[in-house]
């Protein structure tokens, strides 16, 4: 199905020096500070707790706890995520991993029908479906190691409204219909989102006391009070009660890894981003310096479109083979990185011709655009922080073991759980996604940071595979010399590699562009297009945060997705401490 990387084509060199973000001057601060996030509460946590004191870092544990809460259709303390962190006075980024971890008991077999079929309930819904979650480790990791301030600090507004509650919105009891079926099976879940058996609806206040308690006890003993102790005794208890096998020992035994990032050049831009368990920031070096060879800006459209559609297919290809979580596989890094190694990938590109994917699986990437969800945040002091967290799913397994109001992921769909076989997003893996015990899964989250002489920004997105080229598309738009908020803004189209497609969200593409595409060999799906795949593509897609600090004039902008009506980009003028 595949070649080795040795019998490709092109030649490739196996190492390549890492490029070094430029810092900016010693002296130089922003005029305030910069917070995007997908919900307006959980902006203001953030800058609360700058102005109590707290660090961009103090304020990204906030923002994304008040996420967890308000969002649970997103992302939660059930989940995980991934925390791309610039520490201003050393110039020094970070990767904080906090993806989920597989529990000992999920095997490939346990994924399997009696018959051999794959199971894609199991995979999806209930105790099967979820991993070790990683979140509450990342808040105490990045408060202790980062931060300022105490952990019951960042963490009050997330417990105040939790215990107070928040108006539901569009997309939550829109994700609750959608879900609900799955959520009725399990009695926790029953006693969070469907009181006395009816769903909160838009403006209803929705008061979670057990999550609040929950928080509580993570503020007040930081690690052991999420994966000890009560909380984790109910967690454990929860799932085998459903017929899951998760045990204390191994949740206890979940640990947050600090990463490396990636970092690598495109144009007059300084890239840092996501190393592996994602395969964002791999996908990204690829795609961007592919593209590196054209001059794009000066592209008629459909051309433009076809040269990035093909390095979208490239990069997907090779994340089917050899991307995995790097402590259990070798991810030829280096090389998948190497300009060389793109530029090789760009002489297979035919400027007048689509090149036909290796595999079509005819399995349709699903309407997605509510799971997952990012923030970014730049400081007074230039502190910065891409954060992307999610469940998976919408409201993940579904499943909330009693008590702790922790809605569980199911981000075990995100293995190769049955190789060969796609998976909830359209995409499939071999061994090197396979699950192991302590593994974890591939991810396509991809915060990122973009650095020029004019200019430093911070992006990311939710989406399934559609991140990552969501935000290979954001920052093309900022090199295009988009600001923010056109960013945000910007309209979307993707290729996975399988299936051999490019899909578009409402506005895209012009019937003449869609049609060039098409004389050009692309199969091009549409929303409302129901002849591919048995339906049309998602309307719209995504939930794009992003922040910028101009240099040259020292403002600090945000854009905030409009596609998300309770998004929220503020800027605000938070003093830096004296250094």
């Amino acid at each position: 199905m595949t070649r080795p990387l040795a019998a490709l084509l092109f030649a490739c060199l196996l190492v390549v020096a890492p490029l070094s973000a430029r810092d900016t001057a010693p002296d130089a601060r922003p005029p305030g500070a910069a917070i995007a996030s997908a919900h307006a509460l959980a902006t203001e946590a953030g800058f609360e707790t700058l102005r109590a004191g707290g660090n961009a870092f103090d304020a990204a544990v906030a923002v994304s706890a008040v996420l967890s809460v308000v969002e649970p259709i997103s992302s939660g303390l059930g989940g995980g995520g991934f925390f791309l962190l610039h520490e201003a006075k050393t110039g020094r980024d970070v990767f904080v991993d906090a993806r989920e971890m597989s529990p000992a008991a999920a095997t490939q077999a346990r994924y399997l029908t009696a018959d051999g079929e794959f199971d894609r309930d199991r995979a999806v819904n209930g105790p099967w479906a979820a991993g070790i979650p990683g979140l509450p480790a990342a808040f105490v990791h990045v408060a202790g190691e980062y931060g300022r301030l105490p952990l019951s600090t960042s963490l009050a507004p997330a417990i105040r409204i939790a215990r107070e509650g928040f108006p539901v919105y569009g997309r939550f009891s829109r994700g609750l219909q959608q879900r609900r079926e799955v959520m009725e099976r399990y009695p926790g879940t029953r006693a969070v989102f469907l009181a006395g058996g009816v769903a909160p609806k838009d403006g209803d206040v929705f008061r979670q006391p057990d999550l609040a308690r929950t928080l509580e006890l993570l503020a007040e003993k930081g690690f052991d009070g999420f994966y000890r102790g009560e909380v984790g005794e109910k967690l454990v208890a929860g799932v085998n009660a459903e017929g899951g096998q998760w045990t204390a020992d191994e949740l206890a035994a979940y640990t947050v890894k600090e990463r490396e990032p990636i970092r690598f050049r495109y144009r007059d831009w300084d890239i840092t981003t996501a190393p592996p368990p994602s395969s964002g920031g791999i996908a990204l070096a690829q795609m961007l310096q592919v593209l590196s060879g054209w001059e794009l800006r000066e592209l008629d459209e459909p051309l433009r479109v076809h040269l990035v559609a093909e390095s979208m297919r490239r990069a997907f290809r090779d994340r089917t083979f050899y991307l995995g979580d790097p402590d259990f596989v070798r991810v030829p890094q280096r090389l998948l990185t190497s300009p060389d190694y793109a530029a090789g990938l760009r002489a297979t590109i035919n400027p007048a011709k689509a090149t036909p994917s290796d595999l079509l699986s005819g399995q349709p990437t699903p309407l997605e655009d509510e799971e997952t969800t990012h923030f970014s945040i730049i400081d007074a002091e230039g502190n910065r922080a891409a954060v992307t967290q999610t469940v998976n799913l919408l409201f993940g397994s579904g499943l909330v073991p009693p008590g702790t109001g922790v809605l569980l992921n199911n981000e075990m769909d995100d293995f190769a759980l049955k190789p060969g076989t796609p998976n909830a997003f359209g995409v499939m893996g071999y061994d090197a996604n396979a699950p192991e015990p302590g593994k974890r899964m591939l991810s396509s989250m991809t915060p990122t940071f973009m650095q020029s002489p004019d200019r430093v920004v911070v992006l990311g997105t939710p989406g399934g595979t559609r991140i990552i080229t969501m935000v290979l598309l954001g920052i093309l738009g900022y090199d295009a010399g988009l600001d923010a908020q056109a960013v945000a803004a910007l309209p979307r189209y993707h290729h996975q590699w399988m299936p051999d497609r490019i899909d578009a969200e409402s506005g895209a593409f012009t019937p003449q562009v869609a049609q060039a595409l098409r004389a050009l060999g692309h199969t091009v799906r549409l929303p409302g297009d129901e002849a591919e795949g048995g339906r049309g593509s998602s309307h719209v897609w995504g939930n794009l945060q992003t922040v910028e600090w101009r240099l040259q004039d020292n403002t600090l902008h945000g854009g905030s997705d409009p596609r998300n009506p309770v998004g929220s980009a503020a800027v605000q003028a938070v003093d830096a401490p004296p250094r």
